[in-house]
């Protein structure tokens, strides 16, 4: 279901403060998103089901039933950079030129725990079976750690691939790992560049001060904070705040456990522990857990981290996650959340093309003495009884000297506002007030459905000779399919543990994350449409809060055809992404750089003058693959009993070879 929309139906319907929000409808109701694109007017239109708004294309979200539009104050949207995006892109070239490998062997084993019997659950495989246990420094390019079944952390520091060293041990957990059965996979997360918060898998938080990591004279793991937290843990991100007489460690923690009462499906919910552990400089005491707060989900998410400032937090999720207060079920969150939700709205409004209606409920003692309603060019003010009831700036400009109001009969206000702008559809009465609710009248819906008609049908392509049809669903390939159409991106804030942005993604499918500056926030990858975008939050940014920094080209579309891959990242700088399988293979995505010789298209005759290449690297092994990292160099991939590295840095193109060892690989 949509509407044709052309420039002008929208210039002369919306504004772009419009497209900047979502409509939120009841469940159960069929909604279609409708886009339209400037750059591509002549096209057909595209249809998504609930995607990001993306820079200069509306959303509009139409439904056929209930007509019920509650705007929620946390909605808002990514905005795409259209000069980051590369229309004209057509392949990666498979390219033939070797890549400089070397395999280190490993003293002892990997840490690897494997799924037990009782974890069974999606869950469980998206969180342990999928672990990757080769973590990158941040701070220090080239420098990764892993954790032997000795206990080891163990580091290996790249300075000059012709003097490779084996790792070396910068610290040994006190405890016996294989002592305790019930443990998970043993983390680490290096907060800062002196800083690194290290799990056991038992249960046990380490704050460690490490000195200068770059530096081996000053490098000294130490632990300063040691304490059992609970059921056993794995760290998913941790920062530093330094204030000027407190320094504080924030840690989130994810856990899954099983609510024994529960009797739907698993018993299984995902819990993140948000703890902070500080110390005060004038008390000269030790650190301590200064606050822990607990968000429980369904599903495992896909990015959780928490703002450099430490005033907020952002989660990527299928399903949502609440705070719970201590000892709080789930559900009775739940419950309690919706309950705070649904309010009685304090007013209704409804609008035709020429007046805005309001309507309000009046108390029973109100007389018309105790009604005052101030009606300026661009605003209302509203006060009922000594009190402000209504007052804010209006969605547009209104007639005030024709605008009128009286008291019903049903002890009710009604106020008609006349709009200036005839036509003009507002998508709210007051900016931002959200305590009223808009009601359509049965008429305009109908209106709207028989518009939307020709947009809609019980067959899945009635008419395939039509001339540009809407949409062709036969054509869409598996990788097109997406199962997690609902999830979201949702920002958190710290001291209310209230949701203050969410961000509907729609189909734009989490591709994995990366830390482009240790000073930031992890970037997130996302897929839209063929292309995989790679996004910064940006904390401190409240009006633009993601920002869209690279496009990789096509991968979103590539990397859905390697069924067997594991693991997925990219250099910090954006020159490449890679991926790697199960087993052996690794996969590597330059972005398009220019040609240093003469090439040509032999299909159109054209000259070529940038070339993104596709290379693939097979490791010599049949161990499976446990760890995988990027740098702007390197490529690390961690087995049971080896590292791997695959220099990736540019090479020199040899300038005869350049025609010869390239190929085209469809996409």
């Amino acid at each position: 279901m949509g509407i044709e929309f052309t420039k002008d139906y929208i210039s002369q319907h919306a504004t772009e403060a419009t497209f900047s929000r979502a409509l939120h409808f009841p469940e159960g109701t069929l909604r279609r998103s409708v886009f339209w694109d400037e750059n591509h007017a002549a096209s057909k239109p595209q249809y998504s089901q609930g995607s990001a708004d993306l820079s200069t294309r509306a959303l509009l979200i139409l439904t056929l039933g209930p007509w019920k539009a509650m705007e929620v104050a946390a909605n808002c949207s990514l905005r795409v950079k259209r000069p980051l995006l590369d229309p004209r892109f057509e392949s990666y070239k498979l390219s033939l030129e070797p890549l400089p490998s070397y395999q280190l062997e490993l003293d002892a084993a990997v840490a690897e725990v494997k799924l037990r019997d009782d974890q069974y659950t999606l869950e469980h495989m998206h969180a342990f079976g999928m672990y990757n246990y080769l973590h990158c420094d941040p701070w220090y390019q080239d420098s990764v750690y892993y954790i032997d079944n000795l206990g080891r952390i163990m580091n290996l520091t790249v300075m000059l691939d012709t003097a490779l060293g084996k790792p070396r041990e910068v610290f040994r957990l006190p405890t016996d790992l294989t002592a305790c059965d019930n443990r998970l996979c043993a983390s680490i997360h290096f907060t800062s560049s002196t800083w690194v918060t290290l799990s056991d898998g038992t249960g046990r938080l380490y704050l460690i001060g490490t000195g200068e990591r770059g530096n081996s004279v000053s490098e000294k793991w130490e632990i300063v904070f040691n304490e059992e937290l609970g059921n056993p843990f794995i760290i998913i991100h941790s920062i530093s705040l330094l204030k000027a007489e407190e320094h504080s460690i924030a840690t989130l923690l994810l856990r899954i456990e099983k609510e024994e009462l529960s009797m739907k499906g698993s018993g299984f919910y995902v819990s993140l522990e948000w703890v902070t552990i500080s110390k005060k400089y004038e008390d000269n005491k030790k650190y301590e857990v200064a606050k822990r707060n607990t968000l429980r989900g369904k599903s495992v998410p896909h990015y959780a981290a928490i703002e450099p400032d430490g005033n907020g937090l952002m989660i990527i999720s299928y399903k949502p996650f609440t705070f719970v207060q201590a000892g709080q079920g789930l559900e009775e969150s739940k419950d309690e959340n919706m309950s705070e939700e649904i309010k009685e709205p304090l007013y209704y409004w409804q609008q035709t093309e020429d007046d805005l209606t309001v309507t309000i409920q009046l108390p029973e003692d109100c007389t018309k003495e105790d009604i005052q309603v101030q009606f300026l060019p661009d605003s209302v003010n509203i006060v009922l009884k000594g009190q402000r009831f209504l007052e804010g700036n209006l969605f547009s400009s209104i007639d005030h000297e024709s605008s009128t109001w009286i008291i019903k009969e049903n002890n009710s206000l009604e106020i008609s506002l006349i709009k200036k702008s005839e036509g003009m559809t507002w998508p709210e009465l007051v900016v931002g007030d959200k305590q009223g609710e808009f009601i359509r009248d049965s008429a305009q819906c109908a209106a709207i459905a028989e518009r939307l008609m020709h947009l809609t049908s019980d067959e899945l392509n009635p008419n395939p000779d039509k001339d540009k049809p809407p949409c062709n669903a036969q054509e869409l390939e598996e990788c097109d399919i997406f199962f997690e159409e609902n999830f979201s991106l949702c920002r958190f804030d710290g001291n209310t543990l209230k949701t203050t942005h969410v961000v509907n993604l729609g189909s734009n499918q989490y591709l994995f994350s990366v830390i482009v500056d240790p000073k930031e926030m992890p970037c997130f990858c996302l897929r839209h449409d063929v292309d995989a975008l790679l996004w910064q939050p940006r904390s401190s940014k409240q009006d633009d809060m993601w920002e869209h920094i690279a496009t990789f080209n096509a991968l979103g579309y590539v990397q859905a055809s390697k069924r067997d891959k594991k693991f997925f990242a990219c250099a910090p700088n954006y020159s490449y992404a890679a991926l790697c399988e199960c087993l052996r293979r690794v996969f590597i995505y330059r972005q398009p750089t220019p040609m240093s010789t003469v090439l040509y298209n032999r299909k159109e005759g054209r000259q070529v003058g940038q070339v993104a290449k596709q290379q693939v690297a097979s490791l010599e092994t049949n161990d499976p693959i446990l760890g995988f990292q990027a740098t702007n160099e390197r490529l690390f991939v961690l087995t049971t009993k080896n590292l791997f590295l695959i220099k990736v840095k540019d090479q020199q193109p040899r300038e005869d070879l350049c025609q010869c060892i390239i190929y085209d690989v469809k996409i």
